[in-house]
């Protein structure tokens, strides 16, 4: 085993490299180290190794019988090679020496890169002390202190039984669980060397409720990460309550009648508007596509002073939570919007070299079959200085929004969000259900006319698609008014 600055190109095929095949340690520094100097001999400006194992489970429940447990497992790599702004990408399942060196040669011709000559010296990579995140907090136990299959099923049939007794008119019941455990390894030609080991979870119960012609349909799902017994203490109890409260309110309300109202968007996951209609336009991906209208904003005003942003993966257990991103920088919280005016982009390692933005610990990824990209992690409106009830009181006649749905958003933040529980605001009280609500705007004009948040910030879990895949994230907000906004309806 050998890595050495007088290395030369012609004797790789001899070299013999003894690492540990089922964990991600130091003994894979060789290797990597020695592949590196081979990408930057063949004249790449930047190099970077992603490393991945996963095992995941998940479980569905359906009236009273499990339906599907399906397990994977699966292992991977993918290099990166740079350019100047050029990049491409190429991942294998192959993580033996010839096969990383494969994908990296493959990956070098895409640009335009041939491997240096047989006499050609390969510089050695000094990468630095492994930055090992999962031995220093302890997940390397984490795995086998997961719930059990049985147990999995078990508690999701609970749940599904709760809903039998606690929702009338019930049509179906479902109850989804899924454990994600992945570990990574970064390893990149600027000397990165970092390991970490994720485990997300997350369980839902979904209700359909159904009386004739009228139609209830609600949900709610529980995310965590860093925390095997996270389903054993899960209350299914309090959150059939939760839904089947709702549904029942849902069940016969009248629909909303189509206008321009204020509005009151409810905390926890109210926050998916932001999200989706801002949080992504404030990506360098967007930046680089010139699909974001706040392109050249920073610095300037784009929101009403009420309204403040962060975007961070440091929150305790929370769903968009990470000790270090996908290129292996530690985790931050990045300021996105003060008083209505906007101070950063996020961006991951090309975002940052095509749009000068700095980095952010945002480069993220479904698994290694995809290149990192600028992607968000906790992102919420910030607490405000109102009580609910002054946003209540402000309101003669409006919509209180109090679980959002599903929806869709532009490639520019025009937006359409479906409003799953709503009720009508008279004389700033809370009066009769609503149903059938539809939210539409466009981003620039809607953060204009957030103009009050109250001061009851609560996360939630969710899952975001873009071009680096699906990922784990947080949305989240404080109760807020939208001093106008299009309400479609019947």
């Amino acid at each position: 085993m050998l890595t050495s600055t007088l290395l030369l190109s012609k004797e790789l095929p001899t070299l013999q490299y003894s690492f540990t095949p089922e964990r991600f340690d130091e003994s894979w520094e060789a290797p990597l180290s020695t592949l590196l100097g081979l990408g930057r001999a063949a004249g790449a400006d930047f190099v970077e190794f992603f490393l991945e194992r996963v095992n995941y489970i998940s479980c569905l429940a359906e009236e009273d019988a499990i339906t599907s447990i399906t397990p994977r497992l699966s292992t991977g790599a993918g290099v990166r090679v740079f350019r100047g702004k050029a990049d491409c990408y190429v991942s294998t399942n192959d993580l033996s020496f010839s096969g990383l060196k494969a994908a990296l040669e493959k990956g070098l011709s895409i640009l335009g890169l041939q491997l240096p000559a047989p006499n050609a010296f390969i510089p050695e990579i000094n990468l630095e002390l492994l930055r090992d995140y999962a031995s220093k907090r302890g997940k390397d136990g984490w795995l086998p202190l997961c719930s059990s299959i049985r147990d999995m099923g078990e508690l999701l049939l609970d749940g599904t039984a709760q809903l039998q007794q606690k929702a009338t008119h019930v049509q179906s019941r479902r109850a989804t669980y899924f454990r994600d455990w992945q570990e990574v390894l970064v390893a990149a030609s600027d000397g990165t060397f970092a390991r970490d080991i994720r485990l997300t979870q997350s369980v839902g119960l979904i209700l359909l409720c159904a009386d004739g012609a009228h139609r209830a349909s609600l949900a709610e799902r529980a995310g965590n990460t860093s925390d095997p017994n996270f389903l054993k203490a899960w209350d299914y109890k309090e959150a059939a309550e939760h839904i089947a409260q709702s549904a029942g309110k849902m069940l016969y309300a009248d629909y909303v009648e189509s206008g321009t109202y204020p509005i009151i968007m409810a905390n926890h996951f109210g926050g998916v508007i932001f999200h989706e209609a801002c949080g992504h336009l404030l990506e360098t991906t967007q930046i680089e596509r010139n699909t974001t209208p706040f392109a050249d904003k920073k610095g300037e005003k784009i929101a009403h002073e009420a309204l403040t942003a962060w975007d961070e993966g440091r929150t305790e257990n929370a769903f968009g939570t990470i000790d270090m991103d996908d290129e292996g920088m530690p985790a931050q919280r990045t300021l996105l919007i003060e008083k209505g005016v906007l101070k950063n982009f996020l961006a991951d390692r090309t975002g940052s070299v095509r749009t000068g933005h700095p980095r952010t610990g945002s480069g993220r990824r479904q698994n290694f079959a995809f290149a990192a990209a600028s992607r968000m992690r906790n992102t919420y409106i910030a607490t405000g200085e109102h009580s609910t009830d002054d946003l209540f009181a402000s309101i003669d006649k409006g919509i209180y929004c109090k679980k959002m749905g599903g929806g869709s958003v532009g490639a520019t933040g025009q937006f359409n969000f479906g409003v799953d529980e709503a009720y009508l605001i008279e004389n700033g009280k809370i009066t009769k259900p609503l149903k059938g609500a539809i939210l539409i705007g466009e981003a620039k004009e809607i953060m204009n006319k957030i103009s009050m948040c109250s001061q009851d910030l609560s996360l939630a879990p969710g899952f975001c698609g873009s071009v680096s895949g699906s990922i784990y994230t947080t949305v989240g907000q404080p109760h807020i008014k939208v001093d106008s906004i299009t309400v479609g309806g019947r």
